[in-house]
C-alpha cells in the first residue's frame, strides 16, 4: 500500500454516526449497513468483496456502466488543465462544445442549454425560465404551474411544489409555492395491470388539464411539467396518446410544456430522450443523471429557441436571466459529459437499449404469477414490479425483497411497495437473467 492509498474501511472500523443519509431510514440502515466499495461495468463490490449486480444503474444514472476509462481519463486530464472556471461573465471552451453536442441529439428546436448541477436544480431553473419568458413576452400574469400527482421533480421548493409525492411534500407544505395545480396520475392497475409497454387505456386523464385551465384561466398559467415516464413513484407509464394530448392542449392555450427527463434521458427507453421515442416535443426538457454517466454532478435544461430569443429582447448589456449557480457549466463536469456522449455514440448504446427491450420485457413479465405480485410495468430498459402491501404495513414487503436481493448479490430499487429496475444499458442477456432470477428467489423467500 502506498502513502496515497486510503486505509481500507470495514463495518467494524468505520463510524456511521456523523453522516445524515438522504431518503434513508438512518437508524435502520446504520443497524445493518449495506456498503459498496468498488464498481466496474455492471457490477458493484461490497466491503466484504462480494460482486453486486447493478440493477439500477446506480440511481438511474450510470447508463454506460461504471468506471469507464474514457470518462476517468477525460476528468483526470481536465482537472490537471483547469479545475474550475467561473461561469458568471466568463466561460471556457468545453461548456460551449457540450451545449452544441447536446443540441445535436436533442429534439428539434431545443437548441439552447442552461447548465445546473442536478435534476432538482434543472427543474427549478426551468420554472424560472418559464416565468422569465412570459414576462419578457408581455404576459407577466402567467405565473401558475401545473404538475401531476405522483410526479417527482427533485427536492428544491419549486420541484416539490409541482411534484406530487405526498411524503416529499408533507413536512414542507406550509412553504411550498403558491399557485400550483396537479393533474391526476396515470396509474390504473385495475384497468392496465401487467400491460406490456404503454397502456391502451387512460388518454382521457389528459383532459383534466382543460378543466384546470378553465378554472384558473390560461392567461394565468406559465407551464405544465410532467415526467414522460414517472420513475421515482414506481415506473408509471403514459397511456397511448396521453402526452400528445397534453401537447395539443398546452399549445392551444399558449402554455409551456416541460418534460422532466432526468430519468428517461440518454437512452433509458431507446432514444436520447423519451420525447423523441414518443414523438412529442415539449418546450423544455430537464435532464441530469446520465448526462455525465453519474460520475460528476451535472444537470441541464434544454430550451426551445423561441423561448431564448424572446428572453434576448432586451438591451445587449442587460443580464437576461438573473439565475445561475457557482458550478454551472463546471469544466470537470463538462469533460465527463462529453466523454459520456462519446461512449453513447461510439458504442451505439441508445440503439442497444432498444434492441434489448423485448428480452428485458419478457424477463420481467416472467415474474407474473408469483405471490403478491399485483402489477408489472415496463418500457425500454426500465421496469417495475408492484406488490400487495403486507399486514406489517405499506412498503414492508418490497423492502424485505430489496434486502434479500442485496443479500443474494443484486441491487434493485425500492419505493413503497414497488421494486424498480433500470440496469446499465451495457447489460447483457445473461445478466438480465441473473437479475430476474435473483428477484424471483427474493420474492419467494419474502412470502
Amino acid at each position: 500500500m502506498t502513502q496515497h492509498d486510503p486505509q481500507p474501511l470495514s463495518k467494524e472500523t468505520l463510524s456511521l454516526e456523523h453522516y445524515w443519509m438522504p431518503f434513508t431510514a438512518n437508524r435502520q440502515f446504520k443497524a445493518k449497513p449495506r456498503l459498496l466499495s468498488k464498481a466496474k461495468g455492471v457490477y458493484y463490490q461490497d466491503t466484504a468483496g462480494r460482486p453486486i449486480l447493478d440493477g439500477t444503474a446506480g440511481l438511474w444514472c450510470c447508463n454506460a456502466g461504471h468506471s469507464r476509462e474514457e470518462i476517468i481519463n477525460a476528468v483526470s486530464h481536465q482537472i490537471r488543465e483547469m479545475d474550475f472556471a467561473p461561469s458568471f461573465q466568463m466561460g471556457h471552451p468545453l461548456i460551449f462544445q457540450l451545449a452544441q453536442r447536446l443540441s445535436q441529439i436533442s429534439p428539434k428546436g431545443l437548441n439552447k442549454v442552461f447548465f445546473t448541477n442536478s435534476g432538482s436544480e434543472a427543474v427549478d431553473s426551468a420554472l424560472k425560465v418559464a416565468l422569465n419568458f412570459h414576462r419578457a413576452n408581455g404576459e407577466a400574469s402567467r405565473t401558475r404551474f401545473i404538475g401531476r400527482e405522483l410526479g417527482y421533480h427533485g427536492v428544491g421548493f419549486g420541484g416539490i411544489s409541482v411534484g406530487g409525492i405526498p411524503a416529499n411534500r408533507k413536512s414542507f407544505s406550509a412553504q411550498l409555492l403558491q399557485g400550483v395545480d396537479h393533474l391526476p396520475h396515470t396509474l390504473d392497475i385495475e384497468t392496465n395491470a401487467f400491460c406490456r409497454g404503454l397502456p391502451e387505456s387512460g388518454i382521457e386523464k389528459a383532459d383534466a388539464l382543460e378543466n384546470i385551465i378553465l378554472l384558473q384561466g390560461a392567461e394565468n398559467i406559465a407551464a405544465v411539467i410532467v415526467e414522460p415516464l414517472a420513475g421515482s413513484a414506481g415506473v408509471i407509464l403514459p397511456p397511448k396518446g396521453y402526452l400528445e394530448r397534453l401537447r395539443q392542449i398546452t399549445k392551444k392555450h399558449g402554455i409551456l410544456l416541460i418534460f422532466d427527463e432526468v430519468i428517461t434521458g440518454f437512452g433509458r427507453i431507446g432514444d436520447a430522450f423519451a420525447s423523441q421515442r414518443w414523438n412529442v416535443i415539449p418546450d423544455m426538457i430537464t435532464t441530469a443523471k446520465g448526462l455525465t454517466n453519474g460520475t460528476v454532478p451535472m444537470g441541464a435544461v434544454l430550451i426551445d429557441d423561441h423561448i431564448y430569443d424572446i428572453c434576448m429582447n432586451a438591451p445587449k448589456d442587460t443580464i437576461e436571466l438573473f439565475h445561475g449557480y457557482t458550478y454551472s457549466g463546471h469544466p470537470v463536469a463538462a469533460a465527463a459529459a462529453l466523454a459520456s456522449l462519446n461512449i453513447y455514440q461510439n458504442e451505439q448504446l441508445f440503439q442497444s437499449s432498444k434492441q434489448l427491450e423485448n428480452y428485458f420485457e419478457n424477463a420481467i413479465h416472467s415474474l407474473k404469477g408469483l405471490s403478491n405480485v399485483i402489477d408489472i410495468r415496463n418500457f425500454g430498459l426500465v421496469g417495475a414490479i408492484q406488490f400487495s402491501p403486507s399486514q406489517a404495513g405499506i412498503g414492508k414487503r418490497a423492502f424485505s425483497i430489496f434486502e434479500e436481493c442485496f443479500n443474494r448479490g443484486s441491487l434493485v430499487r425500492v419505493t413503497a411497495d414497488t421494486i424498480a429496475l433500470s440496469p446499465p444499458l451495457i447489460i447483457e442477456k445473461e445478466q438480465i437473467d441473473q437479475l430476474i432470477n435473483t428477484l424471483s428467489d427474493a420474492i419467494v423467500s419474502a412470502d
